[in-house]
């Protein structure tokens, strides 16, 4: 399966996540919907805030020029490499996922939900992790 397919059909396509991308963790975009645009800068950020916990919780962060307040971060099952960072913004939000080699990032809008995005983006990083990715 392409990049591009797991954003069209494992994330956005499950209706429960708004826009998303795929970063590489060493940078770059390998897939992305069609309206989300992450600045290189917020690349950057996005990739450290899986390092410096610390200024991910005092400041949060941001994707597509929009600020996601700090909600949790989380390693999930037996893969340390699999965190997951959840951020809010009003009612919307957004749910990160680093795996060895990328990063997930998601955003949903209401009627959509943190539990709702963060299953998908969990199980996706899940597999992915366990596939080596």
């Amino acid at each position: 399966m392409s990049w591009q397919a797991y954003v069209d059909t494992n994330l956005v396509g499950t209706g429960r996540v708004d826009q998303a991308a795929i970063l590489g963790k060493a940078g770059g975009v390998w897939a992305k919907s069609a309206k989300i645009v992450i600045s290189p800068e917020e690349q950057k950020a996005i990739t450290n805030a899986f390092t410096n916990k610390a200024s991910l919780q005092s400041s949060g962060f941001r994707i597509a020029n929009q600020k996601y307040f700090f909600v949790s971060s989380d390693s999930y099952g037996d893969d340390p490499s699999l965190i997951i960072v959840q951020g809010k913004k009003g009612g919307d939000g957004a749910v990160l996922a680093q795996t060895k080699q990328a990063i997930l990032v998601a955003t949903y809008i209401l009627p959509q939900t943190a539990q709702d995005a963060g299953i998908v983006v969990r199980d996706l990083g899940a597999y992915l992790a366990g596939v080596g990715y």
